[in-house]
């Protein structure tokens, strides 16, 4: 169990993907390029990591507001693509911020605000068990989901709900398989004759070690063993499923537990640095303790599944597979973001099929717990702004690649994340402590970073995550 050891072999892929968009500024907060002009060089679409991608769309989901229609990540073109609408009445520039920070900036007919109604109209004229729906903003419609059970009348209210939308608001789709939770069984635990696995350790808001799963798996049983047979060792806290979201909070008995933030692959482990949002298109890795290692893509955000055992929001789609015992299980990228806790879905590992996690950051925030080094990184998400300056946004960016080194550098991120918080100042400490602390670390990770990394992008390439188990 990863709880109580810190195996010696550890992967190098958790590092150089974690910082912030890179040490330059992002937006230009004060530009006064017109849409019509400006630097075209600037507005160029720059290729990215994921990681850095879900950084950047956060970033500019707040400052395009009501004209912001979801995003996703182009593995192709490794490109974030932001959807907007009513771009005619931006009299502020923002889209040429969003340009100039390395978007590329799409129209589209259908405003967020547009697909939440619809998601509402959904929920309350087709809540049948078997079916789901989530926004892909690729399309920029919802996509809807009916498992093999929505099959007569059910399937003809489904079907009428979704034409009585619009061919331009939403498509649906049959699925061969059958929507369930994976509970029967990271690593796994069991608990009454269930079993489940082990999401992410944490710690909870009293400091003491703990760790998340499905909510599913805490409202099964209240006490959780490493082994079939085994005493418990830790105790569920807090669990919600089903509802608004599918996610338990459960602490390990001994205080003195070691509970490293890291994912166990059997040979090998990845560092999990920090919970980040998901971003459609990006790739992503799943580890549970029935089907081990396996990948995909995130397919739609804010999805809403119909469990037999009630309705469950907020969840994130994609098309990795999972199969049961897998519930609970981590979903991460290769950089080391912690994503997601697997909830449930259709299909299996030989056939495929659609597979529904919980995000890891709401779960963090509904229990008060905090995942890696408590604080580290956090200045990458500060000093952007739309009214922020840059020497901040370089601090926080410092701050961001000393935290993704490790533990040895933990230190000097906290001080770069101190300087680069002070937003709008753009303070020279800010920008020396950021830029120390990232530089220093960078030099002692470098040669493991690029080590594998084959085609240039700073990934490490025979990591092993590129593979379906």
């Amino acid at each position: 169990m990863s709880h109580k050891r810190i195996p010696k072999r550890r992967a190098a892929i958790a590092v150089g993907g974690v910082a912030a968009l890179g040490a330059a500024a992002l937006l230009l907060p004060h530009a006064n390029a017109s849409q019509d002009g400006g630097d075209k060089a600037a507005a160029a679409p720059r290729t990215m990591k994921a990681a850095d991608a879900s950084d950047l769309a956060s970033q500019l989901q707040n400052l395009l507001g009501d004209a912001f229609a979801g995003s996703y990540f182009d593995t192709g073109k490794n490109q974030l693509v932001v959807n907007v609408v009513d771009v005619s009445g931006d009299q502020n520039n923002v889209i040429v911020q969003a340009k100039k920070a390395g978007a590329k900036i799409r129209e589209v007919d259908n405003s967020t605000a547009e697909l939440k109604a619809a998601a509402q109209t959904l929920k309350a004229d087709a809540t049948i068990p078997g079916t789901s729906w989530a926004v892909d903003p690729r399309t920029n419609k919802i996509l809807v989901t009916a498992d093999s059970t929505v099959t007569g009348g059910k399937w003809d209210q489904l079907e009428s709900t979704v034409q009585d939308l619009g061919a331009g608001t939403a498509t649906i789709k049959k699925s061969a398989g059958t929507f369930k939770t994976f509970a029967s069984g990271g690593d796994a635990i069991f608990a009454g004759g269930a079993r489940c696995s082990l999401g992410f350790n944490v710690t909870a808001g009293d400091g003491a070690p703990a760790f998340l799963t499905a909510g599913h798996c805490g409202v099964a049983a209240e006490a959780w063993s490493d082994s079939e047979a085994g005493e418990p060792i830790a105790t569920v806290d807090q669990a919600v499923f089903p509802g608004e979201g599918d996610f338990a909070l459960v602490k390990y008995d001994d205080p003195a537990t070691v509970a490293p933030s890291e994912v166990n692959l059997g040979d090998q482990t990845v560092q999990i640095s920090q919970a980040a949002d998901a971003t459609v298109g990006t790739q992503v890795f799943r580890m549970g303790s029935t089907t081990g290692l396996a990948d995909g893509q995130v397919l739609g955000l804010d999805a809403t599944v119909n469990y037999p055992e009630g309705t469950v929001t907020g969840l994130i789609q994609t098309d990795v597979c999972a199969e049961p015992g897998d519930s609970g299980g981590s979903l991460f990228t290769q950089d080391g973001l912690a994503i997601g806790l697997t909830s449930g879905g259709s299909g299996d590992c030989t056939a495929g099929g659609e597979t529904f996690f919980q995000p890891v950051t709401t779960a963090l925030e509904a229990v008060g717990a905090t995942l890696g080094d408590a604080g580290a990184g956090a200045g990458a998400d500060e000093g952007i702004g739309a009214e922020d300056g840059v020497g901040d946004e370089e601090a926080g960016a410092g701050a961001g690649e000393g935290a993704a080194e490790g533990a040895d550098a933990g230190a000097a991120a906290g001080a770069g994340e101190a300087a680069g918080g002070e937003t709008g100042a753009g303070e020279e400490a800010g920008q020396e402590a950021g830029q120390e602390a990232g530089q220093e670390a960078g030099q002692d990770a470098g040669g493991a970073t690029g080590a594998g990394d084959q085609n240039g992008d700073g990934v490490q390439d025979d990591s092993g995550l590129t593979e379906n188990h």
